[in-house]
């Protein structure tokens, strides 16, 4: 029906907005991991920190290292989904794939 294939097209313009939000949190999870390395890659910095210290660089770059690999996920899925969504050949599907990306980005 007609309810039915708008509805489709809908969800799968959502799902390609979603993706190109995901693939920006993403970039923007590598820039702050990138600012939590140690500025100097000197022998002291690479060793394990003594134990009066806190070490917190090396934590926090991990957890941006985790947040960055379930964003990944995400986006995987979520591509593979739009993907096969558009592999079914249809015009209005295909169409939604794309205004969504279009959105998606500008947004």
């Amino acid at each position: 029906s007609r309810a039915g294939m708008a509805l489709s097209v809908l969800v799968i313009l959502l799902l390609s907005m979603l993706y190109e939000a995901v693939k920006m949190g993403k970039a923007t999870l590598l820039r702050r991991a990138l600012l939590a390395l140690p500025r100097s890659l000197s022998n002291e910095s690479l060793v394990e920190p003594e134990e009066g210290g806190t070490g917190t660089a090396q934590g926090s770059w991990f957890r941006y290292h985790v947040g960055q690999t379930l964003f990944h996920v995400v986006q995987v899925v979520l591509g593979y989904m739009v993907m096969l969504a558009v592999m079914s050949y249809n015009a209005w599907i295909f169409l939604g794939a794309i205004a969504g990306s279009t959105l998606g980005y500008f947004v």
